[in-house]
C-alpha cells in the first residue's frame, strides 16, 4: 500500500495543482500552497517536482497530449467531416481547454515566463489552425460549404482566435457562467460554428441549425 502511495502521489500533487491554478491563476499559487492542499510536505512536493517550473510543464504535457490526439498529424488532406463530427470535435477542443483553463486565463504570462511552453503552444496553434483548413476544404470537397482561399483562410483565423480567447471572453463578459464554461463547451461550440454558418449550403446550415437546438436548450 506504501509503495502505492508513493507511486501516485506525483499524479495528487498534479491534480491539486491544476485544481488550484485554473480556480486562482498560477501566478498566484504558491508550491506551498499546493503542498498544503497535497497535505503534503513541501519537500515531499519539490521531492518529485524539483521547481514549480516543472510543475506547470508537466501539466502542459497533460494538456499537449491531449490536445495532440485531437488535431491529427496534419498530413494536410482534407477531412470528410459533417457539422456533426465538426461539433463534436468541437466540443471535445473546448472540454479540454477548460479542464487546463489556467493556461488560457493568463497565457501572455506564461508564455513569457517559460518559453518552451510558448513555442509548443504556438506549434500546437499552427497545427489546431491547420486541422480548421483540412475540416473545411472537407466540407467544400463534399459539396456542404462554399469559401475562396481568402475567406477559408480569414476563417481559420477568426476560429483559432476564438478557440485561443474564449474563455476569456466569457470570464469578463458574463461571470455568470464562466466558472462552469468547462461543463458548457457548447456555448464556445456555437460560438466557432456560428463563424462556419453563413459559409454552408441551406441544408447543411439546416442540420447545423438543428444541432444548436439540441446541444444549446
Amino acid at each position: 500500500m506504501a509503495a502505492s502511495a508513493r507511486v501516485n502521489t506525483p499524479q495528487r500533487i498534479a491534480g491539486v495543482a491544476l485544481a488550484l491554478f485554473n480556480a486562482h491563476g498560477e501566478p498566484n499559487v504558491t508550491t506551498n500552497q499546493i503542498a498544503d492542499e497535497a497535505d503534503i510536505s513541501p519537500g515531499n512536493l519539490h521531492y518529485h517536482f524539483r521547481t514549480k517550473h516543472d510543475l506547470v510543464m508537466a501539466l502542459f504535457n497533460a494538456y499537449a497530449k491531449r490536445m495532440e490526439a485531437l488535431v491529427g498529424d496534419n498530413n494536410n488532406e482534407p477531412l470528410e467531416l459533417d457539422v456533426e463530427d465538426l461539433w463534436l470535435f468541437l466540443h471535445l477542443l473546448f472540454e479540454t481547454i477548460g479542464q487546463y483553463r489556467f493556461i488560457y486565463r493568463d497565457l501572455t504570462n506564461l508564455c513569457g515566463r517559460y518559453p518552451a511552453l510558448h513555442r509548443r503552444f504556438r506549434r500546437q496553434s499552427e497545427r489546431l489552425l491547420a486541422t480548421v483548413h483540412q475540416a473545411c476544404r472537407g466540407l467544400i470537397q463534399q459539396g456542404m460549404m462554399q469559401a475562396s482561399s481568402q475567406e477559408l483562410d480569414g476563417l481559420g483565423r477568426n476560429i483559432a482566435v476564438v478557440c485561443t480567447f474564449w474563455l476569456a471572453f466569457d470570464q469578463v463578459h458574463d461571470a455568470s457562467h464562466h466558472e462552469a464554461t468547462q461543463d458548457r463547451p457548447d456555448r464556445a461550440v456555437w460560438q466557432v460554428m456560428s463563424l462556419i454558418s453563413p459559409y454552408l449550403d441551406s441544408e447543411t446550415r439546416e442540420q447545423l441549425n438543428a444541432l444548436a437546438d439540441q446541444y444549446l436548450s
